[in-house]
């Protein structure tokens, strides 16, 4: 299902300008075992960097050309060319680093960043000069199990369900040039109308009387509405309506769905007097999310979610993309196997991804990376990334909802430990108050304490269990309440009045296996054919569909990972059987006179 580009390739896809650099592809490359760079300052030098790194692979993967597993401070340097305009600034951008970064251009320190799931930008303007500079960057990402890592494994080789590390530079990097006055945030939010937006735009730099904001907003080249904001201290909140009388659109058609996902672009001008500082362009999505006792309500309508477990690593390249295409194949898989969106799992979703579920329709649970200790730097760290996160793709329609912690990794005595309870119960209440227009599972999949919807975890592959389980509304809720063997306590103690009136979501299931490697992780259950796979999936799915007492399902998983080979589709995204009966398996639904 091909789709416009719609300048989707782009590093940041919603606050696009038109002069940009991309400095992905060689960089000097060096690995620190000593720890000694710093004390002999190899950001003044160009000795250290003998190898050759392809940037934004991390060096565990074959596409960077180093294909090595390393535990030590790792090093990388680049030449680039820069003329310097007056009146100008310089930022550069760092897509993903893992974990803990430091920046120098031209020997001079730029800044430092902790952290590895969103961007970070440094303003090089005063260290920059015409001609050849160069950029350093120190990356170390050790094996703590304070630190967030999501899926990546702390042990040197994989085991179990956890993979290869995806270290240093992972994403983009990349340069822009941008007026000393300039806008620096916009953030557009559809209001429970879905006729107007709820405006948030910041400015960086000096700042004088008379700035206002401009937008335009466009559907399909059809001027909508255009609206004017003044800003007080250097920031400007508004309601913009998208439609005025007389456009001829019925609000209707502006909503965004996975089935009809309409985009509206929108330009927005930072203009004094009649001179224009600063152009941005940007688009939204009108949609709104909440829920009912039973159901997510998407516009105000019920929403099954039929979603698949998105683990985002190629055998190649890792949690790095390989490439935009291969983003945009991810995407149109999703979709041509029959799914209405994926949870992107343990691991942040690259922007561009994002942006292309945008324009093809698919909803995206996203979680944070995982720690696997409690402490209050472990808690501390994850309430950083996933702050970021959120304040990242805050714009992005197709983003439905946040997962904040995954099957009580990283709080090991959830159903006793209330410090643990607090922490799962603040950062959902976190999460809610920085972004209200989503939705929150606050710990998917074992112990509820708090969130939006009661997230489950069902491996059974038997279609007469599960509807046991879950074919109708009080036979869920019967089953997220008891403690049986296997299964873990969904519901803490203390917490029953909260989970009240919640969805329930069978929020991973399936992990069928078709394979035949025999150091494959065998958990899940025995390896089937191509044809038992498609059998199974579908009679699952005619006891767990839209007629069940469920909001939704997700299918564990869209691809083989690594020793994780219960994909859908093999590693290198090849179906195990015909992406058509996949599709049809997955859309079965109860025949007549069923139970």
């Amino acid at each position: 299902m091909p789709t416009p580009d719609h300048h989707l390739d782009y590093p940041r896809p919603q606050f696009r300008r038109d002069d940009f650099t991309s400095l992905d592809g060689d960089w000097g490359f060096a690995i620190d075992p000593a720890a000694e760079g710093l004390r002999d300052r190899w950001f003044d030098l160009a000795e250290p960097f003998a190898r050759t790194i392809v940037v934004p692979f991390p060096p565990e993967s074959p596409a960077s050309g180093i294909d090595e597993d390393v535990d030590s401070p790792l090093w990388y340097r680049r030449e680039f060319q820069h003329v310097v305009r007056a009146g100008e600034r310089r930022l550069l951008h760092f897509e993903g680093v893992d974990y803990t970064t430091s920046v120098w251009v031209n020997g001079m320190h730029l800044g430092d960043h902790e952290g590895s799931q969103s961007r970070f930008s440094l303003d090089m303007t005063d260290a920059s000069h015409d001609g050849t500079n160069v950029v350093v960057v120190r990356a170390v990402d050790g094996r703590s199990l304070e630190q967030p890592r999501g899926k990546q494994d702390w042990q040197p080789e994989p085991h179990a369900i956890w993979y290869r590390r995806t270290s240093g530079i992972w994403r983009s990097v990349w340069l822009e040039r941008v007026p000393a006055t300039r806008l620096d945030r916009l953030v557009l939010t559809p209001e429970p109308d879905l006729a107007s937006v709820r405006l948030e735009a910041r400015i960086a730099g000096p700042m004088d009387a008379g700035v206002r904001l401009e937008l335009d907003f466009h559907l399909e080249g059809q001027l909508l509405s255009s609206s004017s904001h003044e800003f007080i201290s250097g920031v400007v909140r508004g309601m913009p309506e998208l439609v005025y009388p007389g456009v001829g659109v019925e609000p209707e058609r502006l909503w965004w769905t996975p089935e009809s996902p309409v985009i509206i672009d929108v330009t927005a001008r930072l203009v004094r007097g009649t001179e224009v500082l600063d152009t941005v362009a940007s688009y939204v999505g009108l949609r709104s999310v909440s829920t009912d006792s039973t159901h997510v309500l998407l516009n105000g309508r019920r929403y099954f979610l039929r979603l698949v477990l998105e683990q985002g690593y190629w055998p190649e390249s890792h949690l790095a993309s390989p490439s935009f295409a291969a983003l945009r194949r991810e995407a149109e898989l999703v979709k041509e196997l029959g799914f209405n969106g994926i949870r992107m799992h343990q691991t942040s979703a690259d922007p561009r991804f994002l942006a292309l579920c945008d324009r093809i329709g698919l909803v995206v649970f996203a979680d944070t990376a995982a720690a696997y200790e409690y402490s209050d730097l472990a808690l501390s760290r994850t309430v950083e990334g996933l702050t970021g996160l959120v304040h990242r793709d805050l714009g992005h329609p197709s983003v439905i909802g946040w997962v904040p912690f995954n099957e009580s990794w990283g709080l090991p005595n959830l159903p006793t430990d209330s410090t643990q309870q607090e922490a799962v119960l603040a950062v959902t209440s976190l999460v809610k108050a920085l972004d209200p227009s989503r939705l929150v599972i606050g710990n998917d999949g074992w112990e509820f304490v708090a969130g939006d919807l009661v997230g489950v975890h069902d491996y059974t592959q038997s279609s007469e269990v599960l509807r046991e389980r879950y074919a109708t509304q009080d036979a869920a809720r019967r089953t997220v309440a008891q403690e049986r063997p296997g299964n873990r306590v969904v519901v803490v103690p203390g917490s029953e009045i909260r989970a009240t009136g919640i969805p329930v979501f069978l929020s991973e299931y399936g992990g069928l296996s078709v394979h035949d490697d025999a150091d494959a992780w065998g958990a899940y259950g025995e390896v089937l054919s191509p044809e038992d796979m498609c059998r199974l999936i579908a009679e699952m799915a005619s006891v767990i569909g839209e007629e069940s007492g469920l909001a939704g399902y997700c299918y564990t998983q869209l691809t083989d990972t690594v020793q994780e080979m219960n994909g859908l589709l093999t590693e290198n995204r090849e179906p195990k059987c015909p992406p058509e009966l996949l599709r049809a398996a997955f859309h079965t639904t109860p025949s007549k006179g069923a139970k």
